[in-house]
């Protein structure tokens, strides 16, 4: 397969992902279920980059919106673009993560867990912080995943993506759920 197509491809499924996931956060005041069934909230934090064209009428815009509005970047939805990158905050009472996801190649930068207890504990495992943040780290992975099976279940079920297509629609026409 030509590697630029194979590029392509997967840019266009995250541009889908991470425009569908911040429609449906929307739409679901943030909740979720993990794969335990336990509730989790998860929101498009500050930072969103859209993107639309090809070649060299690619367009951009990151948008950085402290307030959480992202009215620029909604914007871009209305003029076509997908969002291309997003900051994505998961919170679990009582944990959080936060971490920035791209759609070209689904890559993960930014990545904060809650924070690992430093405080020498006396006679604990010296290796215990550590594993601790690797479980941290593995739990965020496993809210992603969740939430991903659940929009290859919608993208790839053709009723329910043409369904999903019109509410997406909607709600970037009229900038809410």
């Amino acid at each position: 397969m030509d590697l630029a197509l194979a590029e392509r491809e997967n840019s266009i499924l995250g541009q889908d992902f991470l425009t569908w996931l911040w429609h449906v956060t929307e739409a679901r005041a943030g909740v979720f279920k993990d794969q335990d069934g336990r509730e989790f909230h998860l929101r498009m934090e500050e930072r969103v980059s859209v993107q639309g064209g090809d070649g060299e009428g690619m367009e951009s815009a990151v948008v950085k919106s402290p307030s959480g509005e992202l009215t620029e970047a909604r914007s871009g939805l209305r003029s076509g673009k997908k969002v291309s990158r997003a900051q994505i905050r998961f919170e679990r009472d009582p944990e959080a993560w936060q971490v920035t996801l791209k759609d070209n190649d689904f890559s993960l930068s930014g990545l904060k867990t809650p924070k690992v207890e430093t405080k020498d504990r006396g006679d604990d495992d010296p290796d215990a912080r550590v594993l601790e943040k690797l479980f941290l780290v593995e739990q965020c992975l496993e809210l992603l995943d969740g939430v991903y099976r659940e929009f290859l279940a919608v993208r790839l079920g053709p009723a329910k993506w043409a369904e999903e297509t019109r509410s997406l629609r909607e709600w970037i026409g009229q900038g809410r759920p």
